[in-house]
């Protein structure tokens, strides 16, 4: 059973809002759609992206990191998707994904905050199983 919050979560209009964001950053993902990505987290010194191999801690991090990566084997299929807000204004998602040749397993959070732009990440993580 859920505590009493106070906040409602998964208002279907704001759920929907953020998974459409979510589906946007899939497709700039996987079709390396570098300057939508770069839209899409939140550009500033807090914002975070704990990756499979790099560890990045502010917006300029992430965007070099971006830049200087290989557009090759970025396809993967999600399974497991669960994206919950929580009030009007903040959202987590979480996925697992695979990629073809690859038997481990991935993991991918993120963390929204509507601004007054739309629909940020502020804090994102990826990493394998195993």
């Amino acid at each position: 059973m859920e505590a009493s919050l106070p906040f409602e979560v998964n208002i279907p209009e704001v759920l929907a809002e953020v998974t459409a964001a979510f589906q946007r950053y899939e497709v700039a993902l996987t079709t390396n759609q570098v300057e939508v990505l770069d839209e899409l987290f939140l550009d500033g010194p807090h914002t975070v992206r704990y990756g499979a191999t790099e560890n990045l801690v502010g917006f300029d991090e992430i965007q070099a990191f971006r830049l200087g990566r290989s557009p090759k084997n970025l396809m993967r299929v999600l399974g497991r998707t669960v994206i919950t807000s929580y009030g009007r204004d903040f959202a987590v998602a979480n996925t697992e994904f695979t990629r073809e040749g690859e038997r481990r397993i991935g993991r991918q959070s993120h963390s929204w905050v509507r601004f007054g732009q739309g629909w940020r990440i502020v804090a994102a993580h990826v990493s394998w199983m195993g």
